[in-house]
């Protein structure tokens, strides 16, 4: 039997096929199949072990991932609002200014340039409670007579996770809420000026409403983002003191690696994926709904 040729643009993507089969579709089948193996780095042979749900039963039993999980959705929480009102502040106040906004939108981004890893180093030296820059201009001003153990103390090392987490990433919702105010048509304002509306009003009855679309994609990207935060947590506090600061993500590679469970963290991966297209499809519901409220008022 003479197998078909090829078209000319399919032999074009075939080399793209290819690699992307080997970057991602096997890896991914190959740690699909291992969440259903009790494998070990140090025993390769347990690869070769079936014992079907039994990885997924003993996640969902696992008390400390839960905890991982919700301090991933306080982190979550915390951080998207902050990032939203941080990136509304700075699109307004960009999209008021006469001169430099070009320049005001480059310095903007310039936070967003820097990797996940290098944010965690420069914030651990900021941090840091005996040469970090934050402790030294404290007691400098007075406002402390001792240094104060940000990446020591449980509760003060997670909000300084989350302060790195919203310098790097407030741009995302300042350039996209901007993107919607340079978009919005001037009509309606002009309108609720005519009718008397306060600034306040205004913005909310008129501005928010058009501008919630382009909110809800920014917190759609950064859910995902914050859902896998690894970098910043692992160069900062590595998930301690005392894991109370392990993450979803912190506690999938210490199981992997640190305790050489690979089997076990390949079912905490799935799970925590699930978990993370649950807010993704929380998000673009209400992205949907907000669309549809600018077609009925607009």
């Amino acid at each position: 039997m003479k197998l078909k040729k090829l078209s000319a643009p399919a032999l074009l993507l075939l080399p793209a096929f290819v690699v992307l089969a080997a970057v991602i579709v096997l890896p991914l089948l190959f740690s699909f199949y291992s969440s259903f193996t009790p494998f070990r780095l140090t025993k390769p042979e347990t690869l070769w072990i079936f014992v079907g749900l039994r990885n997924y039963a003993t996640v969902l039993g696992n008390a400390e991932f839960w905890v991982a999980f919700g301090r991933t959705v306080l982190l979550l929480t915390v951080a998207l609002n902050a990032e939203m009102l941080l990136g509304l502040g700075l699109a307004l106040l960009v999209n008021k200014a006469t001169h430099g906004q070009r320049l005001l939108r480059t310095a903007m981004m310039f936070p967003m340039m820097f990797s996940p890893v290098l944010v965690g180093f420069q914030f651990k030296f900021l941090f840091n409670d005996n040469i970090g820059f934050v402790n030294n201009a404290l007691q400098s001003l007075g406002l402390t007579d001792q240094a104060i153990p940000w990446l020591i103390d449980g509760n003060l090392a997670l909000l300084s996770i989350i302060i790195a987490e919203v310098w790097s990433s407030t741009a995302v919702f300042a350039i996209l809420i901007l993107a919607g105010l340079l978009a919005m048509p001037k009509d309606p304002l002009e309108a609720a000026h005519v009718d008397g509306c306060t600034p306040w009003q205004t913005f909310r009855y008129v501005t928010w409403p058009y501008l919630m679309p382009f909110a809800f994609i920014a917190m759609t990207i950064r859910s995902l983002d914050v859902a896998r935060a690894y970098d910043i947590v692992k160069i900062m506090t590595d998930g301690g003191p005392a894991k109370r600061t392990e993450l979803l993500w912190t506690l999938v590679g210490r199981t992997a690696y640190a305790d050489a469970r690979m089997g076990l963290a390949n079912a905490m991966a799935y799970v925590a994926i699930l978990l993370s297209i649950v807010f993704t499809v929380y998000f673009f519901r209400k992205l949907a709904a907000a669309r549809q409220q600018i077609g009925a008022e607009w």
